[in-house]
C-alpha cells in the first residue's frame, strides 16, 4: 500500500500537527474496513486523530482510497469548520479520484519529483 498527500494537504497537516504516523494508522484502519464515510467513487470521509485529543477532538480527511493500492489525503478540515463537503466539490474529489488511481509509477514517481504529491513512507 502506498500512501500519498497533496501539497495542500502537507501545509494543512503540519499546520494542524497530523503527523504522517497518524496518516499510516488511518489507513490501516481503513485497511482493516473501518471506513469513516464511503462518499463513492473512491472517495472515503476518515476521521483522523490528533495528539492529545483523539478522533472526536481530531481532525476530518478526505482520502481517496483503493484497498491494497493506493491512498491520497487530498482534504483535511477541524470538525467545528464544516460538516460535510458540496455536491460539486464532491463530484470534483470523483474525478481526482479517477486521475489519481490511474497513476502509474512512473508518473507517481514524476508527481512527487515535481511536489505535487509526498509520499508517506513506513518509517517517519
Amino acid at each position: 500500500m502506498r500512501i500519498f498527500k497533496n501539497r495542500w494537504f502537507q501545509k494543512w497537516a503540519a499546520k494542524e500537527g497530523l503527523s504522517d504516523e497518524a496518516l499510516r494508522a488511518a489507513v490501516k484502519e481503513m485497511e482493516d474496513g473501518l471506513i469513516g464515510a464511503e462518499l463513492g467513487g473512491h472517495v472515503v470521509k476518515k476521521r483522523v486523530a490528533l495528539p492529545g485529543r483523539g478522533k472526536r477532538g481530531g481532525t476530518r480527511t478526505l482520502v481517496i482510497y483503493q484497498q491494497a493500492n493506493k491512498a491520497f489525503f487530498v482534504y483535511g478540515f477541524a470538525k467545528n469548520e464544516r460538516t460535510n463537503i458540496s455536491t460539486k466539490q464532491l463530484k470534483a474529489l470523483r474525478l481526482l479520484a479517477t486521475q489519481l488511481l490511474g497513476y502509474t509509477s512512473p508518473t507517481l514517481a514524476k508527481a512527487t519529483k515535481a511536489g505535487e504529491l509526498i509520499e508517506v513512507n513506513k518509517d517517519d
